[in-house]
């Protein structure tokens, strides 16, 4: 794969009616040792629990099975078979879309009984070759399943959305049939239209939003829309501490100068040093919107600056429990969760000068030192966002 391409993978979702529980299940994998990428949607039937549990079971076993590389064939055979009964209906499906991406670039798609995919380049839709494979199995003769092969180019977009998008607004005077696959379409193509490098985020919300107007804000069934964007990377460096050996500050500060992208500074004795190298003042503020963390400041070159391994700590934290519903504040570590979010590349210079400030004993236990804090946070971009991350020590 053309070495520049970054894929954002996102997925939004809202609940049927006031449920808590989605029956819609979107899980992503991200290989590390092959190169790999694996993106699974399923919708349970039904909704609440126990669509979810259908959808969970579904999606567990497509990017397993995937990950072992097993036909197309045997995947469908495989989840339908194991799938329970529905006592009430008799069915014991969900349906699925999965995607794999191959570190060469080439684009898998294995679809059941989901709302086609929609593959885009630029704003207008292409049509790969789609081929039906017919399960062989006693219990499931005569289903089949769609599959395509593709290589993706540079600003090309994958959506696939589950039926309570297509769905929407069904019964309503304006889309007595539902929303249906082509406005869909129209949709995702005019969005890319009117904002061409529009992210994976942002075109899923549109869709989530306009088929949650379509059901007057109380949807009929759980919606869920995923994206996958094929662009180019947008990088950030996170800088935090001074270098161990303070001879290396100058090295130090010119990597961060010669980043293109942008620029955090965690830490207040490492912007007092960036400052200091590049012949520059930091800006304060006064406001503190976050009562546990000092107030931001700014500087010429850099997009924000704040304290450090407290802020850190808590990027850790809102990363962890960060999901499509939650509401991100105005304080400091929300505002660095949400560059990173917004960034594909997060890149991690850090000193490992001792700060002897973290080392008195009526500080929180669950204060740790900034390379472990490091660690904690880029797992999670490795293993929740499937974001590009690297890490440097000084």
């Amino acid at each position: 794969m053309d070495e520049k391409f970054y894929i954002e993978v996102n997925c939004q979702q809202k609940c049927h009616g006031d449920a808590r529980i989605c029956g819609d299940v979107f899980i992503s994998r991200r290989i590390m040792e092959e190169g790999r990428i694996i993106v699974v949607l399923s919708d349970g039937l039904g909704h609440g629990i126990k669509a979810n549990m259908l959808g969970t079971l579904t999606a567990t076993m497509a990017v397993n099975f995937v990950q072992e590389h097993k036909e197309v064939q045997k995947i469908a055979e495989i989840i339908m078979n194991t799938l329970p009964l529905d006592s009430v209906k008799q069915l014991n499906y969900s349906t699925f879309t999965v995607v794999e991406i191959d570190v060469d670039g080439e684009v898998r798609i294995l679809e059941y009984d989901n709302p086609k995919t929609i593959i885009l380049r630029g704003s207008h839709i292409i049509e790969p070759a789609w081929n039906c494979v017919l399960l062989e199995g006693e219990k499931n003769k005569g289903k089949d399943v769609l599959t395509t092969v593709f290589r993706p180019q540079k600003e090309d977009r994958i959506v696939f959305v589950s039926d309570g998008v297509v769905q929407s607004g069904l019964g309503s005077d304006r889309f007595p049939m539902g929303f249906g696959p082509e406005n869909l379409e129209s949709l995702v193509t005019e969005a890319v239209r009117e904002e061409h490098n529009i992210s994976a985020v942002k075109l899923a919300g549109k869709v989530i939003d306009k088929a949650n107007y379509n059901d007057n804000y109380h949807p009929k069934d759980d919606i869920s829309c995923a994206v996958i964007y094929f662009r180019e990377p947008r990088k950030l460096m996170i800088c935090s501490g001074p270098p161990h050996n303070p001879e290396h500050d100058s090295m130090y500060v010119e990597i961060l100068k010669q980043f293109k992208g942008m620029k955090i500074i965690c830490g207040a004795t490492t912007g007092d040093m960036v400052a200091r190298e590049w012949g520059t003042v930091i800006r304060d503020t006064a406001e503190m919107p976050d009562p546990e963390l000092p107030p931001v400041s700014y500087m010429d070159g850099v997009d924000l600056i704040t304290e450090g391994i407290l802020t850190l700590s808590k990027v850790s934290e809102l990363l962890k429990k960060y999901n499509n519903n939650y509401k991100l504040g105005k304080g400091p570590a929300d505002q660095i969760v949400r560059y990173i979010l917004d960034c594909d590349e997060i890149h991690f210079l850090v000193g490992t000068s001792i700060n002897v400030a973290h080392q008195d004993p009526t500080l929180p236990v669950e204060l740790e030192l900034r390379r472990t804090v490091v660690h904690r946070i880029v797992r999670t971009l490795d293993e929740k966002f499937l974001k590009e991350t690297s890490m440097r020590f000084y």
